[in-house]
């Protein structure tokens, strides 16, 4: 039974993101006996992946999920851990394309502006496994008109996984609000 989700936005983004505050709302409202934290992760992938070993060890009975980068770690510690996911517009392992942020970047949420490297793209592609084993415990939300990431690649990434699709929509996967009962139902939480 699931006790806590973890919600992670996406990059340069924060957890005053909508999606972030829709489902914090939601469960908090709906489901008193289930914790649920939508951390600020880190623009240093490092560092974001420090905070969320630290939320790991400090909880129990975990569902991970997260929207593009955010869904990229969620993909990368449900199965670490054998836990249900929801990965919404997920980045897909390798990353490809990433180098575009190379340099100097800004935080869209909180303006913070932050560098990133060579060093730090390896490093985020390197939590990643060398296959998807996850598939029955993984609910995909994709959108066709993603802006930013192919659908069809994310489809052939995830097969045999649970997948919903819509047609239109874009990156910021913009009917989250109408996937809500969708997320409890495949959490199982009552």
């Amino acid at each position: 039974m699931i006790q806590t989700i973890l919600y992670f936005h996406g990059f340069a983004s924060s957890s005053e993101s909508s999606k972030a505050q829709i489902i914090k709302k939601y469960i908090s409202s709906n489901y008193k006996d289930i914790k649920i934290y939508t951390p600020n992760l880190s623009n240093d992938f490092k560092e974001a992946v420090q905070q969320i070993e630290n939320l790991v060890k400090q909880n129990k009975n975990i569902a991970f999920m997260g929207c593009s980068l955010g869904g990229y770690y969620a993909l990368y510690f449900s199965q670490l851990h054998r836990s249900k996911a929801i990965l919404i517009n997920p980045a897909i392992p390798p990353l490809e394309g990433f180098e575009v942020y190379l340099g100097e970047n800004e935080n869209f949420s909180t303006r913070e502006k932050f560098s990133i490297t060579k060093k730090d793209i390896k490093y985020i592609r390197s939590i990643s496994h060398d296959s998807f084993n996850n598939k029955k415990r993984t609910l995909v939300l994709l959108e066709s008109g993603d802006e930013v990431l192919d659908y069809i690649k994310t489809i052939s990434y995830f097969r045999g996984s649970h997948i919903d699709i819509l047609f239109g929509g874009n990156h910021s996967y913009s009917s989250f609000e109408n996937k809500l009962i969708k997320i409890q139902e495949f959490l199982q939480i009552h």
